[in-house]
């Protein structure tokens, strides 16, 4: 059987001896092949599809039901794009990934890169590269050897001359500007630098889509906005399809083109980063972006208006007498004499040109994301983020008016967002 590192260095199967074939100096292939897919659209840049994909694992207590890890996924990836598959810790993100490149089979359903099925092709043959959190290099080889292990792989009219193997992975290298690092071994290199071998080792084939496995993890925080800025720039250059996993909003926000939101097993919403914010389908979701989290209260309608505590925030015409949960943004409050919320002060938190008010209200309940709304445990704390020149002289008791495109509601019962229209 072969190692778990050798099967991740093999995904990227055979495709790219396909590419290779141009007539052109070994040195300049890798920017032709970039080229050649905008000549020849969805050659290279692979849309990827899901039609009711469920993957189940046997439950260790064989008295309770399989373990839905993935449960019927049916969307598609545009070819080309830049995707953030976000969630917490067990949502499935990573079995999603590995459905993909072929290291699981899904029990039920298909996937599709393009119009070709390859719900059972060998994962050698999908033509994806992967990335994954511990980079999985070789500690005995250099970055350069690592970058060209891969390619020492390819067999038959595939298989690459010494000097063609060197000249590629020095372009891969310079793709994520490590070429002056090809000689260290990775304990001779930084987290960050370690990173980007393990990105240029999976171009290095150029695959048709790249997965990248919370890459970022192990990373210090500057490291972390450091290497994400370069995982977008990399996919800017090359318009590979790209998958994104990560649990942290903030990575999957800052560089998605668009994001994937599970849970459970679940899509729970799909979109543009900034739409997903602005447009939460559910509680969960509105409660799962945002940095920091949506200020959530439980809230009550009557006679067409709704009620925080004693507080009449908006009204609600269209909408029927009972309780709500209602999600307010930190950027959703507007500090003012004579505002609709009335908020004892607990602290400001000074952050340069925003300050952050800390507050006691009595309708507030808890954010923690593993806590179900109705057991949470009721506090009395929000967050709003207000303009520092607009926070000087704060009293202990203060009023908000609360933007209305940053206060939503959702069903008390099913947590969904509620249509005011």
């Amino acid at each position: 059987m072969e190692s778990t590192a050798a099967v991740c260095y093999n995904i990227c199967g055979h495709f790219i001896g396909l590419i290779y074939n141009i007539n052109a100096p070994a040195k300049s292939q890798l920017m032709l092949c970039i080229k050649y897919d905008h000549r020849e659209k969805g050659r290279f840049a692979m849309k990827v599809t899901f039609k009711h994909l469920t993957k189940r694992f046997p439950n260790r207590n064989k008295k309770l039901d399989d373990v839905i890890a993935v449960n019927d996924f049916d969307f598609e990836i545009p070819d080309g794009k830049l995707v953030g598959l976000l969630g917490p810790s067990g949502c499935g993100k990573s079995t999603a990934l590995n459905l993909i490149c072929g290291l699981e089979t899904p029990t039920s359903g298909s996937i599709f890169f393009d119009d070709d099925d390859v719900t059972t092709l060998a994962p050698e043959k999908r033509g994806v590269g992967m990335v994954f959190q511990n980079y999985a290099l070789y500690p005995h080889l250099t970055a350069k050897q690592n970058i060209v292990f891969p390619l020492e792989n390819l067999k038959g009219k595939d298989k690459l001359s010494k000097e063609e193997m060197n000249n590629k992975a020095l372009e891969a290298a310079r793709l994520v500007q490590i070429e002056e690092l090809l000689e260290r071994k990775p304990s001779q290199m930084s987290g960050g630098q370690q990173q980007r071998v393990a990105i240029a080792r999976a171009l290095v084939k150029m695959p048709r889509v790249l997965l990248l496995d919370e890459p970022l993890s192990n990373l210090d925080a500057r490291l972390r906005l450091q290497t994400r800025e370069e995982i977008r720039r990399i996919q800017n250059e090359t318009k590979i399809t790209t998958i994104f996993v990560t649990h942290d909003q903030e990575e999957a926000m800052s560089i998605s083109d668009y994001i994937i939101v599970m849970k459970k097993g679940v899509v729970n919403q799909i979109g543009k980063p900034q739409d997903v914010y602005d447009n939460p389908v559910n509680l969960f979701v509105a409660k799962f972006l945002g940095t920091p989290p949506i200020n959530v209260f439980e809230g009550n309608i009557q006679s067409g208006r709704l009620y925080l505590g004693e507080d009449c925030v908006k009204e609600c015409p269209s909408l029927k007498d009972g309780k709500v949960w209602v999600g307010i943004r930190p950027e959703g409050f507007v500090l003012t004499e004579n505002g609709c919320l009335h908020c004892d002060l607990k602290a400001v938190e000074v952050m340069g040109r925003d300050t952050s008010i800390v507050a006691k209200h009595p309708a507030l309940v808890s954010n923690a994301m593993d806590t179900s709304l109705q057991n949470g445990k009721a506090v009395d704390t929000l967050r709003a983020i207000i303009d520092s020149d607009d926070a000087k002289g704060v009293s202990t008791r203060f009023t908000f008016d609360i933007k209305s495109n940053k206060l939503f509601l959702f069903d008390y019962e099913t947590e969904m967002r509620i249509d005011e229209k």
